[in-house]
């Protein structure tokens, strides 16, 4: 089997893995009249980074924690917290004191047995392979089948939004950047 083939059967077997009643209990929490915070590190922020962008083609107000414009967090608003292992102490830490103040937070992660899916309101279980050897074993490095599952996860519950609020493809692409 070639390794294009080998790779694409593992995000195959992650996606069947992942429940979509659990996008759409997620679908119910992400609205427009909220403000919608993305965290994670490493990769798995970078996948947040990249669901929030496609949040803000959408139409939505959303914001990356760690940037240096990102406003406190405060009641009301929903956070979506991303963490492979669902152990990393600084996402599960602003994760906990966020609930504490007030926020809706919805955990992406690869267990529903992790301190993150402990905490949240809503979880969001996508058990492709972590660092840390949980879900869907993977010939790729590290936390690579996590990663590219959330990725296609992350979309997916993207594209319910869109359809559910109505926004069309061409709507979205007049917030695109032109500046290329």
């Amino acid at each position: 089997m070639a390794l294009v083939d080998e790779v694409l059967s593992e995000i195959n077997e992650v996606m069947k893995l992942v429940d979509e009643s659990q996008i759409d209990d997620v679908e119910k929490l992400v609205q427009k009249d909220k403000r919608i915070f993305v965290l994670g590190s490493g990769r798995s922020g970078l996948m947040a980074k990249g669901f929030a962008m496609r949040l803000m083609h959408i139409g939505y107000t959303v914001f990356v924690i760690g940037e240096t414009i990102t406003p406190s967090v405060q009641a009301g608003d929903v956070l979506i917290s991303v963490s492979g292992s669902g152990k990393t102490s600084s996402i599960v830490e602003l994760s906990e004191k966020a609930k504490k103040n007030g926020v809706e937070v919805i955990g992406v992660t690869s267990s529903n047995n992790s301190p993150l899916a402990q905490i949240a309101d809503q979880v969001l279980i996508v058990p492709g392979a972590t660092k840390t050897g949980d879900g869907v074993k993977s010939i790729q490095l590290l936390s690579t089948l996590f990663d590219q599952s959330v990725h296609i996860t992350l979309d997916i519950l993207a594209l319910k939004l869109s359809r559910r609020d109505n926004v069309s493809n061409e709507s979205a692409a007049n917030t695109h950047s032109n500046m290329e």
